[in-house]
């Protein structure tokens, strides 16, 4: 090839490359289209008889079934070729799909149940820890003649066993019953559980896991106990399950789990308690009637059940608002069916005794009235006395207003404010 002379040395080929100048670029610029593409037009026809003959013979496939059959083994070979090595991947059926419990996130949660059987839940730590005599919140609010009659503490994903004034026993997770605000009602238990029409939960115990070695022990209100296996309550039907047997007129006032050789506190309405030892009553199958715990006057009833522990203390509460805590060692161990040793003076100034709970230094109280209000407290406020005492002011109430139930919190709330607080309505 000839080289221009005309055009400087960095122009033209130079290394494989040629370089233009700034004319011969906008000469090519200035080129027509059809000029471009006749630059081209031989690779085009070239391209367009490619496609031209491709056609052809994919049409001479689907016309041949011969043919077609021959392409598709050719085809699934190479596949097999290329990809046919060992499976790098198991298939099989999941044992662990998510169940709505597994998104439901894991917290302690305040279970209400008032009187004509409406059921909410509450987050433990909406509620402030206050003096003992302070005002408190309400926890629900209440129709007229209704009050919050059980208050319980668990968590989300624990089995709450509801016993019924029938004797039987029904399971409710804790997330199925409707979280709301303290001024809310709450959801009627008919429609979570399948209850008669004359009947109503009276007992509810969380559970988390049905260990074979242990018991749920059981008292009602004229004094009769009763230990049933736990496992015994491990397979939830929807329609309940026969507890107890119960005689007309009798209620189930309290359950609890036991490990079958604890000691067993049953406290009256009249101020007395007896202990005695879980072993004096034997394991009983779901629909016994069980034995005496205790022996009760005309009028009076069994108001608490509960498993003493070591160093712990009972505190007694009145239904005019006083209570004491008294130390666990000063209830001797007696045999069961007795009148028990006194735990409470029941005076004009207290009241019947509404409740008796095993607490620990350090931890804190929940009060509640017929009224709704809910009245959280430490345990150390409270003063200890002894057992035939009448104890020191726990609530302020105003007018008919009385106590009906008391619960413990295991987990104390670093807050202890000395303000009253809201009023309950």
């Amino acid at each position: 090839m000839n080289k221009r002379t005309d055009l400087g040395d960095e122009f033209g080929f130079r290394e494989g490359l040629y370089y233009l100048s700034e004319a011969q670029a906008q000469a090519i610029l200035e080129l027509r289209l059809n000029r471009l593409t006749a630059l081209e037009q031989d690779k085009l026809i070239e391209d367009y008889q490619g496609i031209l003959d491709e056609i052809a013979d994919l049409q001479d496939i689907l016309d041949s079934e011969e043919r077609l059959v021959s392409v598709l083994r050719e085809e699934l070979g190479e596949i097999r070729d290329t990809y046919g090595d060992e499976r790098r991947t198991e298939i099989f059926s999941s044992q662990e799909d998510l169940s709505v419990e597994d998104l439901i996130i894991e917290e302690d949660l305040v279970v209400t149940i008032s009187h004509q059987g409406y059921a909410k839940t509450q987050p433990l730590d909406s509620y402030q820890a206050q003096r003992r005599g302070g005002r408190g919140r309400a926890a629900t609010a209440v129709k007229d003649e209704d009050f919050v009659e059980h208050l319980l503490i668990a968590n989300s994903h624990d089995t709450v066993l509801c016993f019924s004034n029938l004797g039987k026993v029904y399971w409710l997770k804790v997330y199925q019953i409707p979280q709301a605000s303290r001024g809310a009602k709450g959801r009627p238990l008919v429609n979570m559980l399948p209850l008669d029409a004359e009947e109503r939960i009276t007992t509810i115990l969380p559970i988390r896991d049905y260990d074979a070695d242990h018991y749920i022990f059981m008292a009602t209100a004229n004094g009769t106990v009763k230990k049933t296996p736990l496992e015994q309550f491990s397979r939830p039907r929807t329609s309940g399950l026969i507890a107890l047997e119960l005689e007309e007129g009798n209620t189930l006032i309290g359950a609890t789990l036991t490990d079958g050789a604890s000691d067993v506190l049953l406290t009256a309405s009249s101020g007395k308690s007896v202990r005695f030892k879980e072993s004096d009553v034997r394991a009983m199958g779901r629909t016994a009637r069980g034995v005496r715990g205790i022996r009760l006057g005309t009028g009076q009833h069994v108001i608490s059940l509960i498993i003493p522990g070591e160093d712990g203390f009972v505190l007694t509460a009145s239904e005019n608002g006083f209570g004491k805590r008294t130390a666990i060692s000063e209830f001797p161990v007696k045999g069961r069916g007795t009148q028990g040793v006194i735990a409470m003076q029941v005076s004009d100034r207290n009241g019947a005794v509404v409740g008796a709970v095993q607490v620990f230094s350090g931890e804190e109280l929940m009060l509640i009235s017929n009224m709704g209000t809910l009245v959280r407290t430490g345990v150390d406020e409270v003063s200890v006395q002894g057992r035939n005492t009448q104890g020191v002011r726990l609530i302020n109430l105003r007018g008919e207003e009385k106590l009906v139930g008391v619960e413990r919190i295991e987990e104390q709330d670093s807050t202890d404010g000395e303000a009253e607080g809201e009023e309950g309505a």
